[in-house]
């Protein structure tokens, strides 16, 4: 697909190249050489260090900075920004639009997909007044506000909902999304909107979202995917039921465009204890309740939890568990090394003795 370059695309109403070549136009010639070089306002789109430009010009890093402060101050104070306010009016307006607090890459992206349209962008988000950036920490991503006091109140909702999330919870984004609206009472109704809110949440480094959608703590292996055992948990979840091992290996390579060899996927999962196998070849989640280990295993967990129980007791609370048949159940009681009958003729688990 080719892009158009000189289209910003229908988002903003005028032509950032111009304003930026407009508002430098008063500079002297190493300011705006320097300015032009710090944004990837040229040919060249990448933005240079302060150690880069200062080779440049044999100058030290310092020095640059505040060659690059002096073209800012003086660009704010020029005849040319005043000039610009509708410009600037404009940006504001929608920033506001997309939720007051946004992430950078999420702003610039929006606006346009041509890196040196985003460049100038963001140039123009820099030298204007309004517009105040917020650098990234172990927290958030870079992002940009024009209140302070509803930046806060999205920080500070973010870490709330995040101090209530386990490292196993995964939510769909509607469930998640209203957790998120319940730390958001002090704002403003103009901002809750699905997209708003989808875009705050990004802000969050803590918080992301897994290949289908659904949300969590980032570094979690629901959320941050690494292998196939991350990938079957995720196809197995969303299945809801038990599943065949050929069927898993089959939705990994459809919906992760992973190839999943059907041998290795069963590997797998049989050594991730986040898998149950219930039946031949059918394994389900543990977290949906069932209970590991083999049949026999089965039957005593079942007789430890409920006491002592009918044959036809065992089988109901045993086929729940297991995707078996009857009589692979009835042959297990059998065995008088494991379960025994009471007078009243039912089942109990044999106690191991312990060893001296």
């Amino acid at each position: 697909m080719i892009i158009n370059k000189n289209m910003a695309t229908q988002i903003i109403s005028f032509k950032p190249k111009q304003i930026a070549k407009r508002l430098m136009s008063s500079l002297p010639d190493r300011a705006r050489d320097v300015i032009v070089q710090r944004y990837g306002l040229g040919k060249e789109t990448k933005r240079l260090t302060l150690d880069a430009i200062g080779k440049t010009y044999g100058i030290t890093r310092e020095r640059v900075r505040q060659i690059e402060n002096y073209a800012l101050i003086n660009i704010r104070k020029s005849e040319e920004y005043s000039a610009e306010k509708a410009v600037f009016a404009e940006l504001e307006t929608l920033l506001h639009s997309l939720g007051g607090v946004v992430v950078e890459d999420d702003f610039l992206g929006h606006v346009s997909k041509d890196i040196s349209l985003q460049n100038h962008i963001y140039f123009l988000l820099v030298v204007g007044e309004p517009f105040r950036k917020v650098k990234e920490d172990d927290e958030f991503r870079h992002r940009w506000h024009v209140n302070e006091v509803l930046a806060k109140q999205v920080e500070e909702a973010l870490r709330k909902l995040y101090s209530n999330l386990s490292n196993q919870d995964l939510l769909p984004e509607t469930e998640m999304i209203a957790k998120f609206l319940n730390h958001l009472e002090a704002v403003s109704e103009r901002y809750k909107n699905q997209e708003v809110i989808k875009r705050w949440l990004a802000i969050s480094k803590a918080i992301g979202r897994n290949p289908l959608g659904d949300w969590g703590v980032a570094h979690s292996p629901n959320v941050k995917t690494k292998g196939m055992r991350d990938y079957a948990f995720l196809v197995i979840r969303k299945h809801g039921s038990p599943i065949h091992f050929r069927e898993v290996a089959k939705q990994i390579t459809t919906m992760f465009n992973k190839k999943a060899h059907v041998a290795t996927t069963h590997n797998e999962l049989i050594k991730d204890p986040r898998f149950v196998l219930v039946g031949r070849g059918l394994y389900a989640l543990a977290e949906w309740g069932y209970a590991p280990g083999v049949v026999r295993d089965v039957i005593r967990s079942v007789l430890v939890k409920n006491g002592p129980l009918s044959k036809e007791e065992i089988i109901d609370k045993v086929m729940k568990e297991r995707y078996v048949k009857e009589n692979t159940i009835v042959v297990n009681l059998q065995n008088p090394k494991y379960f025994k009958r009471d007078k009243d003729g039912k089942y109990l688990p044999i106690v191991e003795k312990a060893k001296a």
